[in-house]
């Protein structure tokens, strides 16, 4: 499953429902507070969320900013994996971004590309969750794209990279993501749409897979938990 979930808002337990209720095995989350602000309540989302549903669980912030009280945790927002599976490791990847928090700063590489390895009866499968960049300008997107690929390189071993791409699948700074990575959506008659949730009319969030995986089904889940929908493929092993 990949979904944004917009840092709980407008109630993180009903996005923690779904996610509880699909029964996904791994989970790839974005715009997940962790202490950030009075807006989230100052909560650990992405624990709470893997506590709910017996899940274990890897954070990587985008932001990583001191308190606004002194001997509080810092204040974070970024992206997770949650897994039902052990975790073999995991790293935090560097992208070019353009800060929210400091208006006219140049794109930075920033943290936040969360690179996950489980273990699946014991094949490790690389799990990337990401967030790519909102603006109209696809410029930033574009120079992500290219970054995420070189970190992925041509994997030999099972692959999914899932996130809010911020981009339809027909824009051009996603072409080099389709060319050398499996969209879970192929084949499917039904655009795939995922935001806005009331009424969705754009695909900006994604599961694409490479190595030894194929998607044998893939849907969109018909739910207003947040203002995107979730994605849920079920992938299987080549050669099983």
């Amino acid at each position: 499953m990949t979904y944004n979930v917009h840092y709980g808002d407008p109630d993180l337990s009903k996005i923690a429902e779904v996610i509880c209720t699909a029964g996904a095995d791994v989970v790839a989350l974005q715009e997940v507070d962790v202490h950030f602000s009075e807006r989230s309540g100052f909560a650990d989302q992405a624990a709470e969320i893997a506590s709910k549903c017996g899940m274990e669980f890897r954070y990587g912030p985008i932001y990583d900013m001191p308190p606004l009280e002194p001997g509080k945790p810092n204040r974070q927002f970024g992206v997770a994996v949650l897994t039902r599976f052990p975790v073999v490791s995991w790293k935090n990847h560097l992208l070019t971004r353009l800060s929210t928090q400091t208006p006219g700063a140049p794109p930075t590489p920033m943290p936040g590309f969360l690179q996950v390895t489980v273990d699946v009866d014991g094949t490790e499968v690389d799990v990337f969750s990401t967030h790519l960049d909102y603006r109209p300008d696809p410029a930033v997107r574009k120079t992500q794209v290219a970054e995420m690929l070189a970190v992925i390189g041509s994997p030999t071993r099972p692959t999914v990279l899932m996130g809010d791409m911020n981009a339809g699948p027909a824009k051009e700074e996603l072409a080099p993501l389709f060319a050398r990575l499996r969209d879970a959506w192929a084949g499917h008659a039904d655009p795939g749409n995922t935001i806005p949730a009331d009424n969705p009319n754009n695909r900006i969030d994604y599961i694409f897979l490479a190595g030894p995986l194929r998607a044998a089904s893939a849907r969109v889940l018909d739910t207003t938990a947040s203002d995107h929908r979730p994605v849920v493929a079920e992938l299987v092993f080549e050669g099983r």
